[in-house]
């Protein structure tokens, strides 16, 4: 039969970090993943065998939609105590991956031609989720401190449909760079006078390795126009897709509705072994061996491409979390660059793939750091430095 794709998806295209992921280009740099170097495996292995001697009724059973009791109370006790996030009228559920609060949020704030207003770059599996609820996106340019809070302003003047402000503003994906104090309390300020939700995406935010931390936007808010999506995919391991959500209990209690039709409850076995890991062994020292690995990492690849690639491409230098940002000059595309740098063996992310309005001209690319090996950081660059050299002899 001839398959009839529904409007909401029939222009819909893949991710395109998701398709590069597919190739087999040797170096890859273009992933969002943690280090497998950071992963608890022999203390999560202990912890199942556990479980499924003495606790595989309740994790093999079927659960409450809000999430595994134990980890609820942990994660809420953690935000709370270490974050100040959670107040007397916020409640928390646990989510599929950050991913899935994103789609929840979604669901139960938009109606097709809503308007999002996003950082520009700004993370493509939001994108694509916000265009697949037939929202229109308006993005707000970024710079080293984050999304132009006096630019926002402007859009939301003329911006009558706008119902939320997608922000990550630490150690921002794609670029890395983190929102100062005063422009979080702008934000705030700005989304309650034009009674605006906030999605405060922050998978990354304890993954400090340099710097003063910032309070969370959510730990500002006091009027209930937050909501606060976290993840434990980066602090202990992606493959559990396990996250979490905190927000207003009226928004809260729609998301649970929400994904009662999606997937019932998140994985238990996934999230009991969280709770377990939680309880038994320190997190905290276990994100600080984490930082400590992903320093090393970004200090020899700022290094190298401070050494290899020619000074006229700028790099942002994060003090946390897992990406950096390229920038090429001005007659350089960031698709261009990546698709010379994939023919010679390193993947990145060309900055169109986050772009808000999918600019072909964007010159911007997307380097991760954490995943790839000390060598490969050092071959990667060499080549990246090269790639641009063949470009711009290609226009002399």
């Amino acid at each position: 039969m001839a398959i009839q794709i529904s409007d909401r998806m029939r222009d819909m295209t893949p991710s395109a970090i998701r398709e590069i992921l597919k190739t087999n280009t040797p170096i890859s740099f273009s992933a969002g993943n943690p280090s497998p170097e950071t992963f608890p495996a022999k203390e999560l292995g202990l912890l199942a065998a556990e479980i499924f001697e003495k606790e595989f009724a309740t994790a093999l059973q079927y659960g409450l939609t809000e999430g595994y009791g134990p980890l609820r109370e942990l994660t809420k006790s953690r935000m709370r105590d270490k974050y100040g996030i959670g107040g007397e009228d916020d409640e928390l559920i646990i989510v599929s991956g950050g991913a899935q609060g994103i789609d929840l949020a979604a669901k139960c704030l938009l109606n097709e031609g809503d308007v999002v207003i996003c950082e520009n770059p700004s993370y493509v599996g939001a994108l694509l989720d916000y265009r697949s609820h037939r929202a229109r996106l308006v993005g707000v340019d970024m710079d080293a401190h984050g999304m132009d809070m006096e630019a926002l302003a402007r859009v939301l003047q003329v911006e009558k449909r706008a119902k939320v402000i997608y922000t990550i503003p630490t150690f921002q994906n794609p670029m890395g760079v983190t929102m100062p104090l005063e422009r979080r309390k702008r934000l705030v300020e700005l989304a309650v006078k034009y009674d605006v939700m906030i999605l405060e995406d922050s998978p990354y935010f304890e993954l400090r390795y340099e710097g003063a931390p910032v309070p969370c936007v959510k730990s500002l808010d006091t009027t209930g126009h937050v909501l606060f999506s976290g993840s434990f995919s980066k602090v202990v391991a992606p493959g559990l897709r396990t996250g979490y959500v905190c927000g207003p209990k009226a928004l809260i209690s729609k998301m649970v509705v929400a994904k009662q039709g999606q997937d019932v409850h998140t994985n238990l076995l996934s999230m009991m072994l969280i709770a377990r890991f939680l309880e038994r062994y320190d997190l905290d020292a276990h994100i600080a061996r984490c930082c400590a690995l992903y320093r090393e990492k970004r200090d020899r690849m700022l290094k190298n491409l401070e050494t290899h690639v020619d000074a006229r491409v700028s790099f942002t230098r994060p003090e946390g979390g897992l990406f950096l940002w390229g920038q090429l000059p001005e007659g350089f595309t960031g698709t261009e660059f990546s698709r010379a740098a994939a023919d010679r063996g390193v993947a990145v992310v060309p900055g169109m793939a986050f772009d808000v309005a999918e600019n072909p001209e964007n010159r911007g690319f997307r380097v991760n750091f954490s995943l790839p090996a000390l060598e490969q950081i050092d071959a990667g660059t060499v080549i990246l430095g090269e790639t641009f050299a063949r470009l711009a002899n290609s226009r002399d």
